[in-house]
């Protein structure tokens, strides 16, 4: 997990990193509603960048997962175009991040969190909005 602390006057804001995958990216009105949701629950934008990862960046960022059986559709996907990563702040963000994120499957944040981010704009298991 990438995370990290930022103190100003009597609040503490953590960081969080979000990474919006190409089937979105490829969409720009869907990134735009996702960052008013993100906005909508408080969060700050600290840092926004599109870019596209190498093969190696991939493997790097992904390499917890290296052996498991999604983790070579994982980084030809997350190579196949451009991301939109973004730093966010805020207290507790982690942990809001994640709810806000909804269940780690697609399918089950449908029936369970149908308005959480990955319900909404995930398409399956491997190919959705990354949380981190």
């Amino acid at each position: 997990m990438k995370a990290g602390i930022i103190k100003r006057a009597a609040h503490t804001l953590q960081l969080t990193l979000a990474v919006i995958k190409p089937d979105v990216v490829a969409q720009p009105h869907k990134v735009q509603e996702i960052k008013e949701i993100i906005l909508e629950n408080e969060f700050y934008f600290i840092r926004s960048n599109i870019l596209k990862w190498t093969k190696v960046d991939a493997q790097i960022f992904y390499a917890d997962h290296e052996g498991k059986f999604f983790y070579n559709r994982l980084v030809d996907y997350m190579t196949s175009g451009y991301l939109s990563a973004h730093v966010l702040a805020r207290e507790d963000a982690i942990a809001k991040w994640r709810e806000l994120m909804g269940p780690t499957k697609v399918f089950t944040a449908r029936d369970t969190a149908p308005n959480s981010i990955r319900a909404r704009y995930g398409l399956t298991d491997t190919l959705e909005l990354d949380m981190a």
